[in-house]
């Protein structure tokens, strides 16, 4: 049996805009990123609005096999049988996190004959979201230690702040760190905090749940 990679590696993949194509998704709607990754904006999906709903196939709950056969490969699996069958049928799975992509879970994107392609941009970086989400984390997170560090008229206590910082990697020693270091003028408060994996930080959570831009923007105040 060749390796994950290999497969990949060996696969003759369409032009991302011929598999939008089969969903009904035109190529101008696509905002691509290289010859087989794109993002298809919010406003594609008043098309569809009216049209009948399709079935919903929730896969969850799966302890990997020690081949690594979960619930990416499951899921996977089912679209390619399903597909085959002729239906029209679409898949979701999360975007890999880059910390267990590198740890012992490894990436996120199946295996063997049930993969995605292309593991290799997918695994790594992607089109930059996760990136995005650790930066907006912690631009709120620099906001809330400068308000502090200039005067704190809200009267925050730094000993209760429970927003920590967002990184996309496994650092155990960032986890509980001590900040503010260095004075009042040069790093602000000391105050005990720490780093949590970016894909379980509030504003991931609020990018997965948001409906638009516009309940994006309510839901971060």
């Amino acid at each position: 049996m060749k390796s994950n990679i290999e497969i990949a590696q060996e696969a003759k993949a369409l032009p991302i805009e011929r598999v939008a194509a089969q969903i009904g998704i035109a190529e101008e709607e696509l905002i691509p990123y290289g010859r087989y990754m794109a993002k298809v904006p919010l406003p594609v999906l008043r098309r569809y609005e009216g049209c009948p709903d399709g079935r919903l196939v929730l896969v969850t709950a799966i302890t990997p096999t020690p081949a690594g056969e979960g619930k990416t490969v499951t899921t996977i699996g089912l679209v390619e049988a399903l597909g085959k069958q002729g239906r029209r049928v679409m898949g979701a799975i999360r975007e890999p996190s880059l910390g267990p992509t590198f740890g012992l879970k490894g990436g996120a994107t199946g295996g063997g004959l049930a993969q995605v392609y292309p593991m290799w941009d997918i695994d790594l970086h992607f089109t930059g979201d996760i990136h995005a989400v650790g930066a907006a984390h912690n631009l709120l997170s620099a906001i809330l230690e400068n308000h502090i560090a200039k005067g704190n008229r809200l009267n925050i206590d730094p000993t209760r702040i429970f927003l920590r910082k967002a990184i996309d990697m496994n650092c155990r020693e960032l986890r509980n760190i001590v900040v503010g270091l260095g004075g009042r003028k040069e790093g602000g408060i000391p105050h005990e905090s720490g780093f949590i994996i970016t894909v379980a930080s509030e504003i991931s959570a609020i990018l997965a749940l948001t409906t638009s831009m516009t309940d994006l923007k309510e839901r971060l105040g």
